[in-house]
């Protein structure tokens, strides 16, 4: 398998997964600076010129959530998603869409406001970066509220599940916000405890991260 990265971006939730399977694979820099993600040959692989890629056999796959689920179902030996057709598989589910389809919305919104406005209004785009940040908050308290309620170590309760590593990498996002989501009462803790494992430590070293890690 190869996954197409680039260090930080939301290629990192895949290939903490990766690091946590175990199975072999290699990682294919993507060089964001030099605009590598918007040329034909990695936009043959996707077409919306976003990373990361996950290339498994003859399948080429796109979306940082569907990489990650796709992973859970590849490798089960690896217990990374309840098991399908079980009510914890359905929360799952419900988890995924929820941080890739709502808060990493809304952060891309914070990261791109210049995307929302007329070019070069710069007012407009503090102000689409504002309320981003304010929706954010509102999230981030969800999440915590999630942790709290799950009655386990991770965000489905007992065992570390493919969101957990979504969850790592959306929080990190935030690292640099006025209240990061490592402030958190629940979640900080809970971010604590991902550091702690070996494999995503792997993976912040593999891609080269400096702290504040989270």
């Amino acid at each position: 398998m190869q996954l197409h990265y680039h260090p930080g971006n939301a290629s990192m939730a895949p290939h903490l997964l990766l690091q946590e399977i175990g199975a072999p694979f290699e990682l294919k820099f993507v060089d964001r600076d030099r605009g590598e993600h918007q040329s034909p040959a990695y936009l043959k692989l996707n077409p919306n010129g976003r990373i990361p890629v996950l290339v498994d056999g003859e399948l080429v796959l796109y979306e940082a959530a569907a990489i990650c689920l796709h992973l859970a179902d590849r490798f089960p030996e690896a217990r990374l998603a309840p098991p399908v057709g079980s009510a914890e598989r359905a929360r799952l589910y419900q988890w995924m869409l929820w941080l890739s389809n709502t808060l990493q919305a809304m952060l891309m919104h914070w990261f791109y406001p210049e995307r929302l406005v007329d070019s070069g209004d710069a007012a407009a785009a503090a102000q689409v970066r504002a309320q981003a940040e304010e929706q954010i908050a509102k999230m981030l308290q969800l999440l915590d509220e999630q942790v709290a309620a799950a009655g386990g170590a991770w965000l489905l309760g007992a065992d570390f599940t493919v969101a957990d590593a979504y969850a790592l990498m959306l929080c990190r996002w935030t690292r640099n916000f006025d209240r990061p989501a490592r402030e958190y009462p629940h979640l900080g803790p809970y971010l604590q405890r991902l550091l702690a494992r070996p494999a995503v430590q792997k993976m912040f070293e593999a891609e080269g991260l400096q702290a504040p890690l989270v």
